[in-house]
């Protein structure tokens, strides 16, 4: 049994010489151990639980361990320089693992649970001392080791890249994949993109001041004055051709109309009865000396002779004659008090009847607008400084709000004089600019008919190729954007009403 306690040699024998030392002299301190350099944690220490048992059958608890030693506990003072053939009992996972080492006291200090004594290694094998480095480096990084970690052969941590050939590399990271690197090239590509379309649309595109969706206007107007006769339409109703739009009662002109047929049977009354009285051979004759019953004066008849009744009978015709001729115009006028559609279109505009709404001659009473094929068309202002580079038959791109494409559309016409055909669905106050030209486009598409009045976003490009693709890429992004707007708004929303819900149902709870 090995003695390693200071307290059994406080008495020595004589020895001749040094024998105590001689006797290692002939083992060098530290041979068969494999150390490592400093820079690689050789003297780091790791507290853990574990135990240490002497060759002789004694336990004591470990307090440290390190690739070089490890401390225990003692209720008695180990002896320095004493050389001990001990066991390291170590936990890794649920398993206990057996470290066999040949270790050197190097100091024994005393503490309030005794002492603490410290060894050095000065034999362990190569495998074991691998161990004990797996071990201690699971511990500095956290982490416990068990069976499956040692079997795999995985290292807790990276240790620095050796100079010498044959020493274990650490496992490289596996590739990323492909594609990410590939989707992001392509979303940088297609911004790119994006921005190349959005700079050449706006900088190298001919883009007018304002532009609308127009039709050709027709402005129904108050053949007269009087009262506007009730009726149904409004804005958008559509009106075939010779259809009745509504009528205005005229009252004076009814009265004129009235009194020019009471003129009329009262001068074929007086024709009938001068006729009658000549016929019956009479020597004398009655008659009125007016043929204008309405002329505010009384009658009054006077006899004459069967002659001069002849001579006012021609008087009474050619009366009546003018009579009729009044009549006739006084029912041509009326006549046309009764408005009607002059063709099939769509009701843009209509003057309110309710309250009997009375109504001054040419006064507009309704507004129409033709819906006819190539009837809708676009009408744009350019600056007169971008208007010779615009001819006829030059391509343009039309941009309705909330679609999906640009429509394709052709130069009809250009005009200085933006009012010589009046064109509905153009604000006035916009027409009032002095230094812009009226440019009608043709879409090669059809447009809507509710669309007439609807702002629209033109472009006129000289290179027809290019503007086309930069046109629709713009477009696409466009739609991209519109269609993220309405998912987040959708989001937004749904949010929004179901946090009143929320609200409810927290109050009544």
């Amino acid at each position: 049994m090995t003695d390693y306690y200071a307290d059994n040699h406080d008495r020595s024998e004589p020895t001749l010489g040094d024998q105590r030392r001689g006797q290692g002299a002939d083992q060098t301190p530290g041979a068969g151990i494999a150390h490592e350099r400093r820079d690689e944690r050789r003297y780091l220490r790791v507290k853990r639980a574990f135990q240490v048992k002497m060759d002789d059958g004694q336990g004591f608890d470990g307090v440290d361990l390190s690739q070089g030693g490890f401390a225990i506990h003692s209720q008695r003072p180990i002896r320095e320089g004493a050389r001990v053939q001990a066991s390291l009992l170590l936990q890794a996972g649920g398993a206990e693992m057996t470290v066999p080492v040949t270790a050197e006291c190097r100091h024994c200090t005393a503490g309030e649970r005794g002492h603490t004594a410290g060894f050095e290694f000065t034999d362990i094998s190569p495998g074991h001392q691998e161990l004990l480095r797996r071990l201690i480096r699971a511990s500095l990084s956290g982490r416990e080791m068990d069976l499956e970690g040692l079997m795999a052969g995985e290292d807790p941590q990276t240790p620095r890249k050796r100079g010498a050939a044959g020493q274990p590399q650490p496992a490289q990271r596996p590739p990323k994949p492909l594609g990410r690197y590939v989707a992001l090239f392509m979303a940088i590509g297609v911004l790119g993109l994006v921005a190349a379309a959005t700079a050449y649309r706006n900088f190298m595109l001919i883009e007018p001041n304002f532009a609308a969706v127009t039709a050709p206007r027709i402005d129904i107007r108050a053949p007269g004055p009087g009262i506007l006769q009730a009726h149904d339409l409004k804005a958008g109703d559509r009106v075939e051709r010779d259809a009745k739009l509504t009528s205005v009662k005229n009252v004076d002109l009814e009265s004129d109309l009235i009194l020019a047929q009471a003129a009329q049977s009262y001068n074929s009354q007086l024709i009938e009865n001068l006729q009658n009285n000549i016929d019956g051979g009479a020597n004398q004759v009655s008659l009125a000396n007016s043929a204008k019953p309405a002329n505010g004066e009384s009658v009054s008849f006077e006899t004459v002779s069967p002659e001069i009744a002849r001579a006012r009978i021609d008087q009474f015709e050619t009366a009546r004659d003018f009579q009729s001729s009044r009549i006739t115009a006084l029912e041509a006028r009326q006549s046309q008090n009764e408005v009607y559609s002059p063709c099939n279109c769509l009701v843009a505009w209509a003057l309110s009847s309710s309250d009997g709404t009375y109504i001054n001659e040419s006064e507009r009473i309704m507004t129409l607008i033709r819906t006819g094929d190539n009837d809708i068309m676009v009408e744009a202002l350019v600056h007169m400084d971008d208007i010779d580079r615009i001819g006829p038959d030059q391509q343009a791109y039309i941009s309705l709000p909330n679609t999906a494409g640009p429509i394709s559309a052709r130069v009809r016409s250009v005009a200085l004089d933006i009012e010589r055909q009046p064109r509905a669905g153009f604000p006035s106050w916009v027409r009032q600019q002095q230094n812009v030209a009226s440019v009608l486009l043709v879409p090669e598409e059809p447009l809507p008919a509710d669309a007439v009045g609807t702002p629209v976003d033109v472009r006129f490009t000289e290179t027809p190729l290019v503007g086309s693709a930069a046109e629709w890429v713009w477009q696409g992004a466009r739609s991209v954007a519109q269609l993220v707007d309405g998912l987040v708004d959708g989001v937004t929303g749904a949010n929004d009403d179901e946090a009143p819900l929320a609200d409810g149902e927290r109050q009544a709870s």
